[in-house]
């Protein structure tokens, strides 16, 4: 069996492993969270599809397609044909054997193919999809929306289905306004079907709801998308149905070990394309780990962030401790499987606070979509107030626009510019639709990790060339207790050597990892010249941009072809032919981090930020949190505009 024949699975771990020693006398000690990143890639072999299952295997998919037939479908009428053409394509594409239903939707769901009252799923043949297809030609539509029976129905469907990938289709183009009408609200049948498939859902039309279509995929560990036109559907079915083909790994469990006395797990979710969070599953005998489970995996990436809390009672600083150590577990596979060495999450107690405020660009990325996320929902609920909330609106129109900008997520960026009048000017364009919102919604949903540099692969294989890939501390193999559970010693230090040498490379700290995963280098601080490293390292946040420029001046990104921004004054000077990665708005923004917009008085009118602290620390005016000195949003609980604000 040669390598290219085999499913590889990598992983890496990214974090900045300083904590504090000492309590915060001032508050409670959300410092002594320790915060991972998990990137996790499958890469399957080239050659026929991955879900084609192997002679004896059974079906490698189960698919249940739910089509809205509610009255609402016919108006227009369009969506309802639409709907008919794309079930109908994606029943031509399934593959022989496969396990698959059709169900229509409305107060209650009812099986249109292989028929009403049956309780098991057709069997994909040539005779058999000609069937289904004609059943779907000939749906009707009637009736309001329940989605919890359709939802409930597929679960019983499904649940006896050896298949390794269960997934559902649902499309609607409403909400779901008649719940109460279900033997079982939705919120109950999201709890029984978790775990059981995987649910991508689809809006169609002007009325549909992207917080819907969010919770059930959030649920279900799908993704929720939309058309903007009808004769769209088609090509995106047939495109997800390709993807569930080529499906390389059906579950994938990341299973975590503490290993220093007193290392709690608080919280694992996905944040990269979408978030999820996870619940852990019982891991073995010995109480210690946890697994969580993930679905689906074609050839991607993933991002997963760890939160864990750890005490320092007994510990010496500046000694690197291993806290947990993290493992890929695939069960069940038919085919040759490579996975990882397992990988320490770490921890440095330190006196030193400026150390111990430092984030890693992985987590203060995910912080800047959540922000940017919740800046479209208030400017949503603004718009709905009318004149009275179009303040609220624009104010917070111009901090998704700011916030997208640094994150340089052009796809967001783009979002974005369909909702704002005119490009740069901070405010709401008039004459908008509920469904423009919705999609929106849907789009700042999506995360996405910051570009590797110029040539470099973010997923090389076994992590060769590319051990910055993960952020600062490139760790691969070889650290000491990384072996895995049963060979973990509780709290070990690193032994000299076996995670590399102690760098200062730019300037900076950095962890080198020789192992057998592949080479790994740390990135510099903030004010080093080394590199930063492709994937979960953002040059703009780690400060690690060429030529040791500041971070607030780094751009790797650079604008999207959709967010034509103009060139602003810099701090210390003006930065010609570019743009400071948290700006946005029009030539003249004064001041460092300026995000007004021209003529936008609702956007935030820039402002001096507040002074470094003899300690390397500023302060937030409104709650007092201490974070570094090129923060652009407070990271406390007022999440305030630091840079551009008024101090």
């Amino acid at each position: 069996m040669t390598v290219a024949e085999e499913t590889e699975v990598t992983l890496e771990v990214g974090q900045r492993t300083e904590l504090p020693a000492l309590p915060d006398p001032a508050g409670p000690h959300r410092e002594r969270e320790m915060h991972a990143i998990l990137e996790i890639g499958v890469r399957g072999p080239s050659g026929a599809p991955h879900a084609t299952p192997a002679p004896g295997t059974g079906s490698a998919l189960a698919e249940v397609l739910i089509v809205d037939t509610s009255r609402s479908m016919l108006h227009p009428p369009a969506k309802l044909h639409a709907a008919k053409d794309a079930t109908a394509a994606a029943v031509r594409m399934l593959p022989f054997g496969t396990a698959f239903a059709v169900l229509a939707g409305r107060f209650d769901a009812t099986v249109v193919h292989p028929g009403p009252g049956r309780q098991v799923l057709a069997v994909a043949r040539p005779g058999e999809r000609e069937a289904a297809e004609r059943a779907v030609r000939l749906l009707d539509a009637d009736g309001g929306t329940a989605i919890g029976a359709w939802l409930d129905l597929a679960r019983r469907l499904l649940k006896d289905q050896p298949a390794p990938v269960k997934h559902v289709l649902l499309l609607t183009d409403g909400r779901n306004e008649h719940d109460h009408r279900s033997r079982r609200p939705l919120e109950t049948v999201l709890d029984a079907c978790a775990g059981q498939f995987v649910c991508d859902a689809w809006g169609i039309g002007d009325d549909w709801d992207a917080e819907l279509l969010l919770a059930i995929t959030r649920r279900l560990h799908g993704r929720a998308r939309a058309v903007r036109r009808e004769s769209e559907l088609t090509a995106a079915y047939e495109e997800l149905i390709a993807g569930l083909l080529g499906t390389a790994v059906p579950e994938l469990r990341i299973r975590l070990t503490p290993t220093t006395p007193g290392t709690v797990i608080r919280q694992v979710k996905q944040v990269v394309p979408n978030e999820q969070e996870l619940q852990p599953v019982p891991a073995g005998p010995g109480g210690r780990a946890a697994e969580y489970v993930t679905r689906a995996w074609g050839d991607e990436v993933r991002h997963f962030q760890v939160v864990l809390t750890a005490d320092p009672a007994g510990r010496e600083s500046g000694e690197e401790l291993q806290l947990a150590a993290v493992e890929i577990v695939v069960p069940g596979v038919r085919r040759p499987l490579r996975l990882p060495p397992p990988r320490p999450i770490l921890v440095r107690w330190t006196d030193d606070p400026l150390d111990a405020s430092r984030q890693h660009p992985g987590v203060r990325r995910h912080e800047l979509y959540q922000r940017a996320s919740a800046a479209v929902a208030q400017a949503y609920r603004a718009w709905l107030r009318g004149a009275d909330g179009r303040e609220t609106a624009d104010r917070e129109l111009a901090r998704a626009l700011a916030l997208a900008a640094e994150l340089g997520d052009a796809q967001l960026l783009g979002a974005l510019r369909l909702i704002e009048s005119a490009p740069g000017s901070g405010r709401i364009r008039p004459g908008l639709k509920d469904v423009d919102w919705q999609h929106l919604i849907l789009s700042s949903a999506l995360t996405t990790p910051p570009e590797p540099p110029s040539g470099e692969d973010r997923r090389g294989p076994s992590g060769a060339g590319r051990g910055g890939a993960v952020g600062e501390r490139g760790q691969a193999a070889g650290v000491a207790g990384a072996a895995g559970p049963a060979g973990s010693a509780a709290g070990r230090p690193v032994a000299p050597g076996s995670g590399g040498p102690r760098s200062g490379d730019g300037g900076g700290e950095a962890v080198a990892g020789v192992g057998a995963g592949g080479t790994g280098r740390g990135g510099a601080v903030p004010g080093g010249a080394g590199r930063g490293g492709a994937g979960l390292v953002d040059a703009s946040l780690a400060g690690s941009g060429p030529g040791g420029e500041d971070p607030a001046d780094a751009d790797p990104a650079g604008p999207g072809p959709d967010y034509a921004a103009p060139d602003h004054a810099a701090p210390g000077g003006a930065r010609p032919g570019g743009r400071s990665a948290d700006r946005a708005g029009t030539p003249g923004s004064p001041g460092p981090g300026g995000v007004r917009a021209a003529g936008a008085d609702a956007a935030p009118r820039p402002g001096a930020a507040p002074p470094v602290r003899p300690d390397g620390l500023i302060e937030c005016p409104e709650c007092r949190w201490l974070g570094p000195a090129d923060s652009v949003y407070c990271g406390g609980d007022c999440g305030r505009l630091l840079r551009g604000a008024s101090a």
